[in-house]
């Protein structure tokens, strides 16, 4: 579905009246920054021109009837008192849960009709849920008159998705969504959601920024993300410290010292080593950027990429295959982007590069055996905003 005409058809004949309105939320791809979100750490993405769209009209009898078009099967309707977290509802339990958290903190919404659909690739690590979440809030605040600012939809996005999905996410995703502007890349402070929009205009630089989509989802993403993040609140806890973003990049090496001395698993001291030295790898691109030196943020990217695959052990083959072949074949730098086990990598190059890294790409997975990859270039677009 590509304009609102369309959407809006869909809407009327599904519910026999037209929208109220129609809002998008973009889907995201993270620069630099992995796994420091929920250690109130530093986090860069930028939005994609992928995004959620959310045809909407209010109800009044406490009934939400939603409907996607990308998802087989027809309207999904529950009763908004009775919403509860784990209830399950597959896809729908994003703009579901969104609903519950707003009820839950005291905001008066009886009930709605939304009809959904999006371009944002799903399993690509793109974070198409956090889109479905956005919008549906942003939706949802302004035609009930909520006033809720874009910081306070993305944290109760999060929440639906922490205490109803079910997921254990840290505030990037949702905050990408609902807080990205065209042209920049968002330098999100996860401990205080301070932020400043970075310019990111590799066009002007001649550059591009690939998104490779692996098309791979390994099963033991989730339960490992989770370990993850018990490992990283170990370490702290072990450090005496309440997150690890309070650990500074010069006292890493003695606090890995510190928690080998007191006995602590060997993953916890790697975890401890990514998230501190990526919080650093945060603050030297946005120096590079500031410095209008963008083609230097590269290395910084791959040395990423390393980190991830090694320290915290989150890449897959078919990503390492993705940074290798692309920085051999001439890129600036690539890593994997987003929770890992699949998903997808991002690659920096010359525009005039980014054929050539592209073919390398695809001839490589073709000879390794695998599924083309997708490729496409990654804009910074705009943030959650209503279209009609």
């Amino acid at each position: 579905m590509t304009d609102h005409a369309e959407l809006t058809a869909a809407f009327t004949e599904l519910y026999g009246t037209a929208p109220e309105g129609i809002w998008a939320a973009p889907g995201r791809v993270n620069l630099i920054g992995e796994y420091t979100d929920f250690n109130g750490g530093f986090v860069m993405p930028l939005a994609l021109p992928q995004t959620a769209r959310a045809a909407v009209a209010r109800r009044t009898d406490g009934q939400l009837r939603l409907h996607s078009t990308d998802v087989p099967g027809g309207v999904v309707q529950l009763a908004v008192e009775e919403l509860a977290p784990h209830s399950g509802h597959g896809w729908a339990a994003y703009p579901a849960g969104v609903v519950w958290a707003l009820r839950e903190a005291g905001h008066q919404v009886t009930g709605a009709d939304i009809q959904l659909t999006s371009t944002v690739p799903t399993g690509a690590g793109l974070s198409s849920s956090a889109a479905l979440e956005v919008v549906t809030a942003l939706a949802l605040n302004d035609l009930f008159g909520l006033g809720l600012t874009a910081a306070e939809l993305a944290v109760l996005a999060q929440r639906a998705e922490n205490a109803f999905v079910g997921v254990p996410c840290g505030v990037m995703d949702q905050m990408a969504s609902a807080c990205c502007t065209e042209g920049h890349a968002l330098h999100l402070d996860t401990s205080d959601l301070t932020t400043r929009q970075v310019p990111f205009d590799l066009a002007a630089h001649g550059l591009q920024l690939l998104v490779v989509d692996t098309r791979v989802k390994h099963a033991l993403g989730d339960g490992a993300y989770a370990e993850r993040r018990a490992g990283c609140e170990e370490g702290a806890r072990v450090l005496g410290l309440r997150i690890l973003r309070e650990l500074p990049y010069e006292g890493l090496a003695a606090a890995l010292d510190t928690l080998a001395e007191a006995g602590a698993d060997e993953s916890v001291v790697r975890y401890v080593r990514h998230v501190v030295s990526d919080n650093q790898r945060v603050e030297q691109v946005i120096a590079l950027l500031d410095a209008g030196e963008v083609r230097a943020a590269g290395p910084v990217l791959t040395a990423g990429h390393t980190s991830l695959r090694d320290d915290l052990r989150v890449s897959c083959v078919e990503l390492d295959l993705v940074v290798a072949t692309a920085n051999a074949a001439g890129a600036l730098g690539a890593r994997m982007t987003g929770g890992g086990f699949g998903g997808s990598a991002i690659v920096l190059v010359e525009e005039a590069q980014a054929d050539t890294v592209t073919k390398s790409v695809l001839e490589a997975f073709t000879s390794a055996g695998y599924a083309a990859p997708g490729v496409f270039p990654a804009v910074p677009s705009a943030g959650a905003r209503r279209l009609a």
